[in-house]
């Protein structure tokens, strides 16, 4: 029986695929190294963290630090526990696929 894929339809977007894949190697990550990491503006991460918190999958915390605010953003477990497996359905559908041979396909 071909299993049907199941992508977390909050984790697959792009953006929030990049914001997972970076809260996945870290304990904590501040705001503005994700936002430049992601290259996107302040306002286009907020949206997408908004997404990721409403789905109780990132945690955000707030703490001042030299005279301003900054934001911490982690993965809750659940969060962490939904990103594995949506890797884990990306990683089984490419194994799927069949590397064309060197050269093959290659117009140019």
């Amino acid at each position: 029986m071909n299993r049907v894929p199941q992508f977390d339809p909050v984790i697959h977007a792009p953006g929030r695929l990049q914001i997972c894949a970076i809260l996945s190697a870290a304990d904590e990550a501040e705001f503005a190294t994700v936002r430049e990491a992601i290259a996107v503006s302040d306002s286009v991460l907020s949206k997408h963290l908004k997404q990721l918190e409403e789905a109780g999958y990132v945690r955000l915390r707030k703490q001042a630090h030299a005279g301003r605010q900054r934001t911490w953003l982690s993965f809750t477990p659940a969060g962490r526990s939904a990103f594995a497996a949506h890797v884990a359905e990306l990683t089984r559908l490419a194994g799927m696929t069949v590397p064309p041979m060197l050269g093959e396909g290659f117009s140019g």
